[in-house]
């Protein structure tokens, strides 16, 4: 049991080293917070709010992972290296792949519900 806890313990000292240290991330945090609340707003199917956490969930995680890189990366060779590079950018690329593929979900559950509310 005391390994469990220990574990879940670590995994949220990540979290909050990720949120305190990442700039990128604080804001994917507010975005986040702002689409859960239009989705209450605008009152999301479940299949919505489904595909809404997964998009969530899924550039909050890459983010974790790509500054988990960079950190291994930058203690492994701390001065500039090619390679290095080439590996942190592809990691910081599929951050933005998530991130561009959830506003394009995001865009396509919310800006019809948006014209909706304008219309006259």
């Amino acid at each position: 049991m005391r390994k469990l806890i220990k574990s879940f313990s670590n995994a949220i000292n990540g979290i909050a080293l990720l949120f305190k240290s990442q700039l990128n991330a604080r804001i994917e945090l507010i975005i986040a917070g702002i689409v859960i609340f239009a989705g209450f707003l605008f009152r999301i199917s479940n299949h919505e709010w489904l595909t809404i956490l997964l998009c969530i969930a899924l550039v909050l995680a890459l983010e974790g992972i790509n500054t988990s890189i960079e950190i291994f990366a930058n203690k492994l060779h701390p001065n500039f290296d090619k390679e290095i590079g080439k590996a942190k950018d592809v990691a910081a690329g599929a951050v933005l792949i998530a991130a561009i593929f959830a506003s394009v979900i995001g865009f396509i559950i919310f800006v019809p519900r948006l014209l909706d509310l304008f219309k006259l």
